[in-house]
């Protein structure tokens, strides 16, 4: 029997669209990890975002079709199926119950997403739910609001190895090896203008946007 707990990790976002960004990090993060399972979870209404563009269920569609046959890695729509808005703290409940008390439960989010953290639906129960692994962005520097690092504490550690001691309430800062800078406002810009998008996003993506008309202007 393997007693070694299950490694989880949650990637939510709009996915509006899902590109080799998204993608590249999600894998990058799976490895430095050492998830047995990644869950990329779109998001219906995020409440600090905008709309986005296009209907949830496509957005999954591109998802579904980007992450492919990439192992470990799941496109999961959870919060596509919960009413009103979605919060990360209910779908990390939802996890939770499904992987159990000693699975080691991570929400995985990006460094601007992380300023904004002590603004979030009750924040204070996510780290007794699962741990915050922040990602990084290469020369990128600003100081933690006040209310951030009063609500962090004393919850950073140094190394994966110490945030999997235990299976939640940690707080770890993680540099990715690629950190592509490609964003999803610039696909959908370009492709409101008829211009390539080759390389930005994975093939079978961009054909789906490309046969379903998505983001295209239709002034």
């Amino acid at each position: 029997m393997n007693s070694t707990p299950t490694r989880i990790g949650m990637l939510g976002g709009t996915f509006d669209p899902v590109h080799l960004g998204h993608l590249r990090s999600a894998i990058e993060v799976r490895e430095a990890l050492k998830l047995d399972r990644l869950h990329m979870i779109p998001a219906p209404q995020p409440p600090l975002r905008g709309t986005p563009q296009v209907s949830p269920a496509q957005r999954l569609e591109l998802l579904t079709l980007g992450i492919g046959d990439t192992p470990g890695v799941v496109a999961d729509d959870r919060e596509l199926r919960r009413e009103g808005p979605s919060y990360s703290v209910d779908t990390l409940v939802e996890l939770r119950q499904a992987y159990g008390d000693s699975a080691r439960l991570v929400m995985i989010i990006g460094f601007d997403a992380f300023l904004r953290l002590a603004k979030w639906h009750n924040v204070n129960q996510i780290f007794s739910l699962a741990h915050l692994v922040v990602i990084a962005r290469p020369g990128y520097s600003t100081s933690w609001p006040d209310a951030l690092r009063e609500l962090v504490g004393d919850r950073e550690v140094d190394s994966v190895d110490e945030l999997m001691l235990c299976p939640n309430g940690n707080v770890l800062t993680l540099a990715l090896p690629s950190m592509m800078a490609i964003s999803a406002t610039y696909i959908r810009e370009r492709l409101q203008q008829g211009k390539s998008v080759r390389y930005l996003l994975p093939e079978a993506v961009e054909e789906a946007i490309l046969q379903h008309g998505l983001y295209h202007s239709h002034e």
